[in-house]
């Protein structure tokens, strides 16, 4: 059955930023002015959360979009139509704020299923309302799924998230696990003073369920603005955290892209400087580390906030409006080549034209991650 609801009405494309015309022979596809080609696909589906996360929004929230300026399930399905049949999207994930409450995800998914049956479709999430809600998924064609997991103590997640769901989220996290949402990936943020300490029992936590945990450096992406370079846990010291149980040595697989960088894990010998040389790994660990060692020269991400704005990149402080060209009537074809226009202009690294959220030049953005979408 596909999605019916309601469109809403075209609107002004007035006021908003256009991009120039991407160069002749710039290629097809969705390639910038340094050669980076964009196939992973990043769509929130919404700003709202029900948690709020000290290093992404404020304790009082923040003004929510009005439903009008979201996308609709129709519209997202079609900017998803022409971002694989047009663009050379290979991959989606979909995320927020917290996709989960919308009460039509079940039909996006379902939807965006029928009309690629072979595009891997994950979602990054919160977890909570999950345990209800990991089977449907499945059922409408997610491949897999990422939750947020910063503690497992339910008075440091109570103090991070200013919300007591710690036990929704882990249950969630298990019935993403039985419905065959795997690999089941968890995102942990680590906080200076707060969650630190729980680095080595929460990596080990993973280990034992089968679950890929990947610990995130603090990006000043939250809407308070109070992040600071000082501290933040860095990764240089999340493999120092987690040495006092694991030795870590590099994954042998390829990185192909991706924002993690992968270990292996093997218990940690007591007494011993490392591991046995052929002592089995447990798993993987993974380590974003966007701020001190980042990755931006082989970025393969595009991002298209709940209100259909492209963001090439994460750090962006320009945007260009896709959902308002797409209300006044465009073709898909017009589409694609706004795409492809608002990607060619993408910065190098961190919304700029150079490497380094210490620089000088460095503005923060004013959306917080809700707001952009991961």
């Amino acid at each position: 059955m596909s999605v019916q609801l309601g469109m809403p009405q075209p609107r002004e494309d007035a006021g908003l930023s256009v991009p120039a015309a991407r160069p002749a022979g710039a290629g097809a596809g969705l390639v910038d002015r340094y050669g980076r080609r964009a196939t992973d696909m990043r769509l929130s589906l919404t700003d709202k959360c029900n948690l709020r996360c000290t290093y992404c929004m404020p304790a009082e929230g923040l003004e929510w979009l009005a439903k009008q300026a979201v996308m609709s399930a129709e519209e997202i399905v079609r900017i998803v139509r022409v971002g694989v049949e047009q663009l050379g999207v290979r991959e989606l994930r979909l995320t927020g704020g917290e996709p989960l409450v919308r009460h039509d995800l079940v039909d996006i998914i379902a939807e965006l299923r029928r009309n690629h049956p072979d595009l891997p479709i994950s979602m990054t999430t919160n977890g909570v309302g999950l345990a209800r809600k990991a089977a449907p998924l499945k059922a409408a064609g997610l491949t897999r799924i990422n939750v947020s997991l910063d503690s497992l103590h339910e008075e440091t997640f109570t103090k991070l998230t200013r919300r007591p769901f710690l036990d929704q989220v882990l249950a969630g996290v298990d019935a993403a696990w039985a419905a065959g949402l795997g690999p089941v990936k968890l995102n942990a943020v680590l906080m200076r003073g707060i969650n630190d300490a729980e680095a080595p029992s929460l990596l080990a936590w993973a280990l034992e369920r089968g679950y890929e945990l990947r610990f995130i450096e603090q990006m000043p992406l939250d809407a308070d603005h109070g992040w600071t370079r000082r501290n933040m846990i860095t990764a240089a010291e999340i493999r120092e955290l987690l040495s006092t149980d694991f030795v870590l040595t590099p994954d042998p697989r390829a990185r192909d892209g991706a924002p993690a960088e992968r270990f292996e894990v093997r218990r940690r010998v007591a007494g011993s400087a490392a591991a046995p040389a052929d002592g089995p790994a447990l798993g993987t660990v993974g380590i974003i580390a966007s701020v001190t060692e980042p990755f931006c020269s082989d970025c393969r991400r595009t991002r298209i906030t709940a209100e259909g704005k492209i963001m090439s990149c994460l750090f962006s402080r320009e945007e260009f409006d896709l959902l308002g060209l797409l209300r006044s009537g465009a073709s898909d074809d017009d589409l694609a080549r706004r795409w492809q226009d608002a990607m060619w202009l993408k910065p190098k690294a961190h919304g700029m034209d150079h490497v380094g959220l210490d620089a000088p030049d460095f503005v923060q953005p004013d959306r917080s991650m809700s707001a952009i979408g991961g």
